[in-house]
């Protein structure tokens, strides 16, 4: 049985373009699972999992339950919202408190960059980071990726141009790292305030027209303006946005060739892509959310076989 080169999910950039193939043939054989009349699987029976959410959270959330019980563990739901971090616990007496339970994987979304790597220094559990601060998140990029093989046979070679709110994207950064490991072209595209200056130094072209941009790529990756992330205005009105950049079925059309269209969610439905476009043949938005627990569940897997009894 191969295994991963890591002992946590902290971020793509820590691993190689086998670790990514390796989750994505375990994806395979559990998307297999999850389509039984009897969708789960006894693999982790004796293992207990914590969800630790000190950002709000709803699919990410779910789609890493799911996985969790899908693969029988045990778990303990944790959302710093109702809990003593209000009353001023730090992150390291909170997780040590529900390590004393016994816990052997940690799940965890934090606002602040690099919460997941001080947390495996710190514990002795499996870390899998769900996204920290502006950073990254590993199995968004997972899924959106194994989702292009999925469509395309595979990722190698594809042009993928990710739309929008660059600056504030953990996902963006993270599909990135995953796209180049895996020999993608990929371009980032959306207004300039919104492009961070350092990006062309991991080897993406910057777009800063939408029509150039659709008609170069094979995926288009589009993501939502994260208005709870900007202190200041990064352009004018929500609607100036959406004409500049925002992506409709008249402007697919009249490209005149199919593009796969993507999206992490939540949708901001008419800002950044149109109903017609999020509900159409070309988008495999619903699969990247089935997707999501396949990946999850080879994530969690995958370490769970490196845990020491």
């Amino acid at each position: 049985m191969s295994k991963l080169s890591v002992e946590h999910l902290l971020g793509i950039k820590y691993l190689t373009e086998e670790d990514i193939q390796l989750i994505f043939e375990t994806a395979d054989q559990f998307k297999e699972v999850i389509n039984r009349p009897i969708k789960k699987v006894p693999s982790l029976r004796d293992i207990t999992i914590a969800n630790l959410f000190f950002e709000n959270s709803t699919r990410t959330k779910l789609s890493f339950e799911l996985a969790e019980k899908r693969l029988s563990a045990d778990v303990i739901n944790f959302s710093a919202s109702q809990s003593s971090v209000k009353k001023g616990e730090t992150l390291i007496d909170t997780v040590n408190n529900i390590l004393s339970m016994k816990v052997d994987i940690v799940v965890m979304r934090h606002p602040n960059v690099g919460a997941g790597i001080f947390l495996s220094k710190h514990v002795d559990a499996k870390i899998i980071n769900a996204g920290d601060g502006t950073h990254e998140h590993p199995t968004q990029a997972l899924l959106d990726s194994y989702s292009i093989r999925e469509k395309l046979g595979s990722v190698k070679g594809k042009n993928v141009v990710i739309v929008g709110d660059i600056l504030h994207s953990r996902v963006a950064l993270s599909n990135i790292y995953a796209l180049k490991l895996q020999g993608a072209n990929v371009k980032v595209c959306g207004p300039t305030t919104l492009i961070p200056k350092y990006i062309t130094s991991l080897g993406v072209g910057v777009e800063t027209d939408i029509r150039k941009a659709l008609e170069w790529c094979d995926v288009a990756n589009v993501l939502r303006v994260q208005n709870e992330r900007m202190d200041v205005k990064y352009f004018p009105s929500t609607r100036e946005y959406s004409q500049l950049f925002g992506i409709n079925k008249e402007l697919l059309d009249s490209i005149g060739k199919e593009i796969v269209i993507m999206h992490p969610g939540p949708i901001n439905r008419g800002v950044e892509i149109t109903s017609d476009v999020a509900d159409s043949d070309s988008s495999i938005i619903l699969n990247q959310v089935e997707n999501g627990v396949a990946i999850r569940m080879a994530v969690i897997y995958l370490l769970a076989q490196q845990i020491k009894r």
